[in-house]
């Protein structure tokens, strides 16, 4: 489910591989990755035993010099080769910025200062990715693993042919990662905070911006390519797809479930946090990234039931059931169960988990001797409320002034399912 890789010291080191393609093709896992400073890491600690276990024989350190020398590069060692090519050339300081910065439109100009100064670093990057044997994983980070490493990433996933959506929402996933590079933040400069509040932050808006500047400008990503880096992109695309694709999965594991307990919780708000980011990547404000702490699990374990689905080991999603919602629906006699917070996790689960986790609900439903099937959804989601429609859902009302916790009442439309019938 959770396409970071876990360290110790390190808080967004993360797989690139998995996301698929406009043409079918998926980018394949364990051959490219993205990271925070790889200074960080210490020979004879578990963190470096885990690094040298992913077989990287390429590290490019995409931080400036001075960089590298006050904060550390990573260790020598003979496995792999270092390379630094700082694509930043105008540096600037994020935790001393103004808290009224906007940082959507800040943040993507200054991806558009390092799109046009470090056009000779940039190149270099994309060679060494591309020119790298097919079975040799490549990494490159810069501070953080989020502005100049988001950036590199976005171009890298661009030549291979992923949409902008799913480019948008990898740099967003830097959002899981942010209360920790605070906190490092916060213990390398004595307990302070930034004055900047976006500090360590990744919203959708920088890299959409950005990605609508560079076409602007330019045209399109290969015009980049070929016009500002001066690179046949048509070739330089060619060669990172016969390295990095493979052809999309034609099968499917089947789909188990299993009712969660308490010590999931922290799995459960990791799952609905890569869930909104990923909608919101797509436009859809129906969840937000931390809204739901370990708490709220908990209490729904406790009051209803919360299930797990899982596709050859790896968490596919999850929902809740209630047995009743009267927030929503009001007070109503014991003749519904109602679920809430269906989530699948982005590129992992498989094609019609929703549906198959709708079934195990309507199953449970079922067996508690409850005729109906209720949710909800925002009444601004039209696409939600299509998903359920189609999953043989019907809209029977609308609830004008939801109160869901936040103090902010919002208009949800209730559907409902009759279940024994064909």
């Amino acid at each position: 489910m959770d396409r970071h890789i876990p360290f110790e010291t390190l808080h967004n080191f993360r797989d690139l591989g998995g996301y698929l393609t406009s043409s079918g093709h998926r980018v394949r896992a364990g051959r490219l990755y993205r990271a925070d400073s790889l200074g960080k890491l210490r020979p004879g600690t578990p963190d470096w035993d885990r690094f040298l276990a992913l077989g990287v024989r390429t590290v490019i350190d995409l931080r400036h010099p001075w960089e590298a020398e006050a904060r550390g590069r990573v260790p020598e060692h003979p496995s792999f080769t270092y390379q630094n090519l700082s694509i930043e050339h105008r540096p600037y300081d994020q935790a001393a910025l103004m808290p009224d910065v906007d940082p959507g439109p800040y943040l993507s100009a200054r991806f558009m200062e390092v799109a046009q100064d470090g056009t000779k670093e940039i190149a270099a990057a994309l060679e060494l990715v591309a020119e790298a044997h097919a079975d040799e994983p490549v990494v490159f980070h810069c501070a953080s693993g989020k502005d100049r490493t988001g950036q590199l990433a976005a171009i890298v996933l661009g030549l291979l042919g992923v949409p902008d959506e799913v480019i948008i929402e990898d740099f967003s996933l830097t959002e899981l990662a942010a209360p920790a590079l605070l906190a490092e933040w916060r213990a390398c400069n004595d307990g302070r905070s930034p004055a900047w509040p976006s500090f360590g932050r990744a919203p959708e808006s920088v890299m959409r911006l950005f990605l609508e500047a560079l076409r602007a400008r330019y045209g399109s990503l290969e015009s980049y390519v070929t016009d500002a880096l001066g690179r046949d992109a048509e070739a330089l695309s060619a060669t990172l797809r016969n390295r990095l694709l493979e052809p999309a999965p034609t099968t499917w594991p089947e789909l188990t479930h299993r009712r969660a307990e308490p010590l999931d919780a922290p799995l459960l708000v990791r799952l609905r946090d890569t869930a909104a980011l990923w909608q919101l990547a797509r436009g859809i404000e129906q969840w937000q990234p931390g809204e739901k702490a370990e708490a709220h699990f908990v209490d729904r374990m406790r009051d209803g039931e919360v299930w797990l689905a899982y596709a050859d080991g790896a968490v596919a999603g999850a929902f809740e059931l209630w047995w009743d919602d009267p927030a929503a629906w009001g007070p109503r006699p014991p003749e519904a169960g109602y679920i809430h917070r269906l989530m699948t996790a982005p590129h992992i689960a498989p094609p019609g988990a929703g549906r198959r986790m709708l079934a195990q609900a309507e199953s449970r439903i079922t067996a508690a001797g409850r005729p109906y099937a209720r949710l909800d959804c925002l009444s601004t989601n039209p696409r939600l409320r299509a998903y359920y429609e189609s999953a043989g859902y019907t809209v029977v009302g609308e609830q004008r002034a939801k109160e869901g916790g936040t103090g902010s009442p919002y208009a949800v439309t209730l559907l409902e399912k009759r279940l024994g019938r064909g």
